[in-house]
């Protein structure tokens, strides 16, 4: 068995597939990609993730929300302030996998195993 986890059947079940396309449309916007990359090695605040993301703090916490009721990050209370984290090492590799296939895009450096 290697390190990705157990391995899935040939076809992913309907609910599997329904959960990771999900995640991949929540993956589908800039603001959403800058904040989750913000959380890649640290936890933050709303108005922290907003100034890295180039937003106002309310359209943070909007994006936020979505991102945390489908399961992509966590939240703990720090005193009067909410604080942000990704959910598990599953979130920090996806996201990580997805920009260096864009590096190799922009690039044109050859795909790689």
């Amino acid at each position: 068995m290697s390190d990705q986890g157990p391995p899935h059947a040939d076809l992913p079940t309907p609910e599997q597939v329904a959960s990771a396309v999900q995640s991949f449309a929540l993956l589908a916007d800039p603001t959403r990609v800058r904040m989750l990359w913000t959380l890649r090695d640290d936890e933050a605040d709303v108005s922290s993730l907003a100034e890295a993301a180039g937003c106002r703090p309310t359209v943070a916490s909007q994006h936020l929300s979505k991102l945390r009721l489908a399961g992509l990050v966590d939240t703990r209370r720090d005193g009067r302030r909410v604080v942000y984290r990704l959910r598990g090492g599953h979130v920090k590799r996806l996201l990580a996998e997805a920009l260096f296939h864009a590096d190799h895009q922009i690039s044109g450096e050859p795909i790689h195993d």
